[in-house]
């Protein structure tokens, strides 16, 4: 695998299995996956890490896996159990998978020394424990208490400093043993790592969502690289409050207005918002809608899409791309008549994708409209991590990463 300058860290393809073989690998895996009736729903995040769960049990590890599941705030709620992940599981690797209802202590540490050699334990949900969210080093140095090595295949969770994708990987460095990335979280860090290293020209970024203030590091990271930024969702309406448009009753953050008037200054012409919009009298299903020119909003219009002329303009922009990085809505696509834009955004990543360039989505919410428009599948990388690929871009230093093991300058692995 190429080895961007990104990504100095270990991952698993710098260990021997002979290494693996017979040691406990606690291994942080993002099973945040959504639940019906019981069961898992959609898979793809578990198929996703099914690669390095495959490898450590053929090197004869013993697997422990960690994750969480939605926002039970330290405490047990049976609604986010990761019981049905197990079963999940169970069906996709070939290893025997067992299931533990317990996160932490001598259960745990029990548990894991009745493993057998190429088994898996997936363990109970960690944010069960206040100390998860909080970044215990307590409840870290509990689990490594059992922990031989540790892999990171979360890369949805690596920007956040928490008990289990940073406090453990150096917890488990502090007794001798190796934390890397798995394969999952490496193909992750080579494919950004070459969108910031080279991109194809030109290079043209899409942001979306709810509010400008989460992304201003983003924006500003993104405008020093991108030869065009397109803004979209209603944090376009923020841009468009502080050019001293009408936003009427949109969702608007207009203590954030100088900081969006500044951004558009420096920006210039880099810089898109729409020119139209799709406007009603509240965000909710069935409601009558009517597309509007950005200078037409009234003070009884809420914003809840970007409008045609809008999606037509950024296809314009997608279609001569050479890279492209998506992140966001650009309208309520959850809600089918604010739901056009975005998907008309999907239709031309894909087709800008299919006619050589890198087009790299990410974020919950754009992996969701890729999907629902069908066209997942011709998109180049759909990225794992929202908030840690948007994070990366913006240069911050993510804590799950900068807890893994690093390669020294010379190319020499060092703990």
């Amino acid at each position: 695998m190429k080895r961007s300058p990104l990504s100095p860290w270990k991952t698993l393809q710098d260990l021997e299995p002979a290494l693996l073989s017979g040691t406990v690998v606690a291994l942080r895996a993002d099973f945040n996956v959504p639940l019906g009736r019981g069961r898992v729903s959609d898979s793809a995040r578990i198929e996703s890490t099914i690669p390095t769960i495959d490898h450590l049990v053929a090197a004869g590890a013993r697997v422990v896996i960690l994750s969480h599941l939605g926002r039970p705030e330290g405490r047990v709620r049976p609604e986010f159990t990761l019981r049905p992940v197990a079963d999940c599981l169970d069906g996709l690797v070939e290893a025997p998978v067992a299931f533990l209802p317990h996160i932490g202590g001598d259960a745990v540490r029990d548990a894991v020394a009745g493993l057998a050699q190429g088994s898996v334990l997936l363990l109970e949900n960690t944010r069960y424990l206040a100390g998860e969210t909080a970044g215990d080093p307590g409840l870290a140095a509990d689990w490594a208490r059992w922990a031989d090595h540790f892999v990171l295949d979360a890369f949805g969770t690596a920007h956040r400093a928490h008990a289990s994708t940073a406090g453990l990987p150096h917890a488990v460095r502090l007794k001798g043993g190796e934390a890397v990335a798995g394969f999952l979280v490496a193909q992750e860090l080579d494919v950004l790592g070459g969108v910031l290293d080279d991109p194809g020209r030109p290079f043209v970024g899409v942001i979306g969502g709810a509010k400008i203030s989460g992304k201003i590091d983003v924006i500003a990271a993104l405008l020093a690289r991108v030869d065009v930024l397109l803004i979209g969702g209603a944090m376009a309406n923020t841009f468009l409050l502080a050019m001293g448009l009408q936003t009427g009753a949109s969702l608007v953050e207009a203590e954030r207005a100088e900081v969006a008037r500044r951004i558009l200054e420096a920006a210039g012409s880099r810089l898109v918002l729409p020119v139209d919009c799709v406007v009603a009298a509240s965000l909710t299903a069935g409601v009558e809608t009517r597309s509007v020119d950005r200078s037409a909003v009234t003070a009884e219009d809420v914003i809840g899409d970007v409008g045609p002329v809008t999606a037509a303009l950024f296809g314009s922009y997608l279609a001569g791309a050479g890279t492209v990085v998506w992140n966001g809505p650009v309208g309520a696509f959850e809600i089918d008549a604010f739901a056009s834009g975005t998907r008309a955004v999907a239709l031309s990543a894909a087709a800008a994708a299919e006619a050589g360039a890198k087009v790299i989505v990410g974020g919950g919410d754009s992996v969701a409209a890729v999907r629902s428009a069908g066209v997942a599948a011709r998109i180049t990388h759909v990225s794992t991590g929202g908030g840690a690929s948007l994070d990366l871009l913006a240069g911050k230093a993510l804590p799950g990463l900068e807890a893994l093991s690093e390669r020294s300058p010379a190319g020499n692995p060092r703990r």
